[in-house]
């Protein structure tokens, strides 16, 4: 049974607000939802691997697994963007913490 889109809405603002905060599990979570297009995020493997490799730099080995697989699916050129996407992202949670 799937989730309504109110439903999924949320899931994925929830998920956004806890990766803001620095959760890893979330990061995954959206990772996996960007990866197979599901809980009202389009299919997007440049957001899935930039999700999956965030998570795996906080500790998540699955992530770091997923990211290698999805990877097999992507140009060098959207892997490069992905890469700068979340090093981007981690640096602007560094910003933060200061």
């Amino acid at each position: 049974m799937g989730h309504s889109i109110k439903t999924q809405i949320f899931l994925t603002e929830s998920r956004m607000r806890d990766a803001m905060r620095g959760d890893g599990d979330a990061c995954f979570e959206l990772g996996v939802s960007y990866s197979a297009g599901t809980d009202g995020c389009d299919l997007d493997l440049i957001e899935a691997h930039k999700w999956f490799n965030i998570a795996a730099v906080k500790g998540n080995m699955l992530a770091a697994e997923y990211r290698t697989e999805i990877s097999e699916d992507m140009s060098a050129r959207e892997i490069i963007e992905a890469q700068r996407q979340a090093r981007a992202f981690l640096g602007m949670g560094q910003r933060l913490a200061a």
